[in-house]
């Protein structure tokens, strides 16, 4: 049997303890579904203001107390604490790094939610993070054979390892995942000098102008994957896509991994959600009608008992990558169909008048809920028909694989990980999961919705469909073994 490996995965973000999107629910499912293959690994994210310890079982630990951390030329004090992420077969121990002025003071992640602008601290925050890290490994003798970084907010991880502590992770391999190139922590050069880096070292860290903490992260990682093969294409082809960074890694081809995401089905399972008004599977499909009830009446849309009227739904970061202005253009179009529609997010706070406005203007046909709510999610996808996911583009989504679970029918554009995992139904054989368009046009996203809403009308048609996802192996146990196994190809030297 293989040794298991030890490995730190370091996130800014993990679930329940902070979460704005599918960051957070990686971040909690990979590592358990890890430490189910056997192997020791640990959890590492900031404790941001939001973040209740006494809630979260979040308590000191003697030796990781006040631990001075550079910035530039001042100095600053980390207190790193323990705690657990669960479900009901593993455990894995979380490391959380606290901070009065960088975190717990914020109530936001990385921005005022006030104002929804972006802290202009947060070069700092995260230059202080990354420290953190290898301060606490230093202090508890850990050495792990593999660090795992997750986006921008980590991206300066690698440098500081392999630039100001090589020699003692010399065996560790660090692998880096992108999880969305559209956000890459760029920010003005002065940066350099808080990074407590040389200007020698300006190339690798910097990208048009900026330093880059995403450019960072590449640089300095063993292996770099993202998370669904159809998304490393695209971003290996479009220089728009990764802003410019596909150059940087097409001189190192081998090094880029896309890794589909899985489903935590201890999380997300329709037949166990705490958060639903009735429990249902595969052979109680009926059940889904009083979770739609309840998802109508909080948004408070009316209840038609007398046809059967589609409910789309959409749970998601209101920003425009994920198609949020081709349902504003799509608008008279969309609101003549016999449909109601239900959005649950919050994000660019320039879209939200224009939403509101169309609730007002379709009273009983849209409905929506500027906020995050992990439980209205839940009963969401659950008492939907629809799930509407017409990004512009979408590196893995997780809503569409949650939605093939609940048996709620996705409607996305056909790009990155939407790609992967939803396949267009067809009619005459019966296969198929969903309905995909291609083009990022009002529309095709229509046509699409057109076509659901004709198969819908065939309720036996329909409920076929729904079971074509159901059917699916949507767990993370696929994508744990894909993980497992890359990290065991680049430690083969040192076991």
């Amino acid at each position: 049997m293989a040794k298991p490996l030890s490995i730190l995965f370091v996130t800014s973000e993990v679930y329940p303890f902070a979460k704005t999107g599918g960051l957070a629910d990686v971040s909690y499912s990979l590592p358990l579904a890890l430490r189910e293959l056997g192997h020791d690994i640990r959890v590492m994210a900031p404790k941001y203001g939001s973040i209740s310890e006494r809630k979260n079982r979040i308590h000191e630990i003697n030796r990781l107390r006040d631990i001075p951390i550079p910035i530039g030329d001042t100095e600053s004090y980390a207190t790193v604490k323990s705690s657990s992420i669960n479900n009901p077969r593993s455990k894995v121990q979380a490391y959380i790094t606290t901070n009065s002025n960088y975190f717990d003071a914020k109530k936001g992640f990385y921005a005022d939610p006030a104002t929804g602008l972006d802290y202009p601290d947060n070069d700092e925050r995260f230059v202080f993070f990354g420290h953190s890290v290898i301060q606490t490994c230093m202090l508890l003798g850990w050495v792990p054979d593999i660090i795992h970084c997750n986006d921008w907010q980590t991206g300066i991880l690698p440098a500081l390892v392999r630039l100001k502590h090589n020699d003692l992770f010399a065996k560790t391999k660090i692998i880096y995942t992108i999880h969305n190139f559209g956000l890459q922590g760029d920010f003005p050069m002065k940066t350099l000098t808080k990074t407590g880096f040389s200007s020698g070292d300006a190339d690798a860290l910097s990208h048009k102008k900026k330093v880059n903490f995403m450019k960072a992260g590449i640089h300095f990682s063993d292996c770099i994957t993202t998370v669904s093969p159809t998304y490393a294409k695209e971003v290996l082809a479009d220089q728009k896509l990764s802003n410019g960074l596909s150059d940087v890694l097409k001189t190192k081809p081998d090094r880029m991994v896309g890794i589909a995401h899985g489903v935590d089905l201890n999380t997300w399972n329709p037949k166990t959600d705490a958060y639903l008004t009735k429990k249902y599977d595969k052979s109680s499909l009926e059940n889904k009608a009083p979770n739609k009830e309840t998802v109508l009446e909080r948004f408070g849309l009316p209840v038609h008992h007398d046809k059967r009227v589609p409910l789309i739904a959409m749970v998601t970061r209101i920003i425009d990558q994920k198609g949020i202005q081709l349902i504003l253009d799509a608008e008279k179009d969309l609101f003549k169909k016999d449909i109601q529609f239900v959005l649950l997010g919050e994000g660019d706070h320039s879209f939200y008048p224009k939403l509101e406005a169309l609730a007002k203007k379709y009273p009983e046909k849209f409905s929506l809920r500027i906020e995050f709510d992990d439980e209205l999610a839940h009963l969401m996808e659950a008492g939907a028909d629809m799930f509407l996911m017409p990004s512009k583009y979408e590196p893995c989504g997780l809503n569409q694989q949650y939605s093939l679970v609940y048996g709620t029918v996705p409607i996305v554009r056909s790009t990155g990980g939407l790609a992967d995992t939803v396949t267009d139904f067809d009619k005459k054989t019966g296969e198929g999961t969903g309905f995909v368009f291609k083009d990022y046009t009002a529309k095709s996203m229509l046509a699409a919705i057109d076509k659901a809403c004709k198969h819908y009308d065939d309720e036996e048609q329909w409920n076929a469909l729904v079971l074509n996802g159901m059917n699916e192996d949507r767990s993370w146990g696929r994508a744990a073994r894909q993980y497992s196994e890359l990290y065991r190809a680049l430690m083969k030297d040192m076991l």
